[in-house]
Formats: C-alpha cells, structure tokens, sequence
C-alpha cells in the first residue's frame, strides 16, 4: 500500500496516514519502519512521520535497516561504508522518535570477522548511546545465523546500548527453536513474531485458567485502563539524517499489585456485564487491559511452524517489550496481519497463564 503501483502512480496509502492506519485498521498500537519505506526521506519528513505517529497513538518503535552491511568485509571502504550507513539509521530512528535501530551484519562465521565486526560497531554503538538508541543486531546468514556467535559479538562489542531483534521465522529454521529464543530474548528490546500462513481454529490449545476468585459470587472491580502511548524522545540530533535506499539485556516483567474484588450481594451480579468480566479477567492474569483489544481472540494454525513454543519461550525469559507482527504471506494483507494479532495474544494469555499456573 505505501509502494506505488506503477510508474508515475500514487502509493495507496501515504506514509504519514500509516499510523492512522495501523491503529484504526490494523488495531495495532505501534510501529515498526524498515528504511527501504522512507528512501529519500529528510528530517522534516521523518519529524512529520513521527509527529503523526504519536498523535494517532501509534509511536514509532522501531527502524530496521533493509539491507544488510557489510561489516565483516577486509577492506576498510567497505566497513567505513557499512558503519556511516548504520550511524545514519540509528540518527533517523531517533528522529522518528524510536528507541532502537535494527541492522543486519553480512560477515562469514569465523573468529577473525568477529572481531573486525565487533571493532566496526564500537562507533557506532557510542553515536546510540549519545542519542539514548538501542543498536540490535537481526538475524542474517553467516556469523549472526547462530543464537551462541551473536551473543559472543555483543561481549565483544560491549556496553548497554548493543542488543537483539529476534526473529520468529529465524528461530524455527534453526536447530533447536526454543534455546534459540531463550539464549537472545534476554537481550532483546524487539522480538519480530513472524507470521506466514494460519489457517484453522487451534482446537488443541489449552483454554486460559478460570480466575478462582471469579469463581465465587463477587463482582468485577473496575478494569485498570491500558498503558498509554510511550513518552515522547525529545530530538537532540546533531546532524541530520537522510536515509537511503533496542540495548538493554531484558528485564523481567514486574509482579502486578493484587486486584481486590468487591463483594456483593446476589442480587447484584446481574448488573455485571461481560465486558467488565473480561477486564477482571485480564487483570487478575497481570495484564494491562487495552480498550482497543478485540472482544473475542481466536488462536488459529499456523502451517509452517508452531507459533506457541516460540511465545512461551519469550514469556519464559520475562520478556515485555514490543513484539512485532510481521506477515509474509499471501493474500489479504490487512487480513493476514489481523489474524496473526489475534492468534499472537491469544497466545500471549495462554502462555501467560502456564508460566504463571
């Protein structure tokens, strides 16, 4: 929709109406841009992407760099090349108000490009540190295809600002899924939840745990209303950034204080409707019940890999960062990434609900 059809034809949809859109639409409360969307791009255009990103109550979250860089490469042109690049998506991504830049490293899996990699993002993690950006390595061939040589690199390049963005569709095609997301989730201010074909209702799945204290008669206290959108990143770029063409080791997620529920009479639990029913539920489960959520979550099959291993494996680690729906499927687009937000908290509570139980 954001790319036009032909030659001399307008995109369907504008890049500054994306946030809108993805709120209203797509029912999703925040963004995710790769650079090849804003080619061209100077900072009035990104300030004006981000300007309307947090007026519709979708923030700008994250800047991926579409093509990976050569940083293992032996000839300096090639890695002053690559760290220049990165240097400009981590200072448009503060621009647009992000607070981490994902970059992929095109380098061969040996010992000697680890340390020419780790030597080349040094500068670039200090020019993040400076403007409070989050610097994540994706997932790529070669050196960074392996969960244990990535966490390696970070060592090497060291400090509070260098991270991961782990991939769903990555960590499938590896070895051994689950150790994949365990080992980089911790590190991780992103998790990418790829998506690529669902299909049917999961009817397999276990149904989330009846709250005991819902059990009895007692009715709802009021739904805690959801988190609002994210602080504003003040711009205190020096330079500005045109592109072309998050990192703190992961926190376990806080203990949510009690919910106290009301006793009642009888008589009374008539005047309890289902939605408040649904916001005790949610509360009681430590979640934080957004308005926009859809009333009725249906998880569905999806084909080419089993989604809920990889969602209790990041809700194992206490991960509770943004997770980003990405759909690479065919078809209805708009739908296929509706369908995989419901599938995904729909999976989100169950998972939840066994670490918790």
């Amino acid at each position: 929709m954001l790319v036009p059809a032909g030659k001399g034809k307008k995109p369907a949809l504008d890049m500054l109406d994306l946030p809108r859109h993805a709120r209203e639409v797509l029912g999703l409360s925040g963004l995710t841009l790769s650079t090849d969307l804003l080619a061209g791009a100077d900072r009035a255009r990104l300030e004006a992407i981000r300007e309307r990103a947090d007026r519709a109550g979708a923030a700008c979250l994250l800047l991926v760099e579409y093509d990976p860089q050569n940083f293992g490469s032996t000839k300096d042109a090639d890695v002053t090349a690559a760290t220049t690049r990165a240097r400009k998506v981590v200072e448009a991504a503060q621009i647009l108000g992000c607070s981490a830049a994902a970059i992929k490293v095109a380098a061969p899996d040996d010992d000697a490009a680890l340390v020419r990699v780790a030597a080349a993002l040094k500068p670039v993690v200090e020019r993040a540190e400076k403007l409070d950006i989050n610097l994540l390595i994706s997932p790529h061939d070669g050196l960074t295809s392996k969960s244990e040589r990535v966490t390696e690199l970070l060592k090497k390049v060291g400090g509070f600002r260098i991270g991961t963005y782990p991939d769903f569709q990555s960590a499938a095609g590896s070895s051994k899924p689950v150790d994949y997301l365990h080992r980089l989730t911790p590190y991780a201010t992103g998790v990418c939840a790829t998506t690529v074909k669902l299909t049917d209702p999961l009817d397999d799945l276990p149904a989330p745990k009846p709250s005991k204290k819902l059990a009895e008669p007692a009715a709802a206290a009021k739904p805690a209303k959801g988190k609002g959108k994210p602080d504003e990143t003040k711009i205190e770029a020096d330079e500005a950034a045109t592109p072309g063409g998050t990192l703190k080791k992961g926190k376990k997620a806080a203990t949510p204080p009690p919910v106290e529920v009301a006793e009642v009479e009888d008589d009374e639990i008539d005047d309890i409707d289902d939605e408040e029913l649904d916001a005790e539920i949610a509360a009681l489960m430590g979640e934080a019940l957004d308005d926009d959520l859809p009333p009725k979550l249906v998880a569905l099959r999806h084909e080419p890999y089993d989604l809920f291993p990889l969602v209790e494996a990041i809700a194992a680690v206490g991960y509770d960062g943004p997770l980003a729906v990405d759909y690479r499927g065919t078809g209805d687009l708009t739908e296929g990434i509706i369908k995989s937000r419901d599938t995904l908290l729909a999976l989100i509570l169950r998972a939840k609900d066994k670490t918790a139980g």
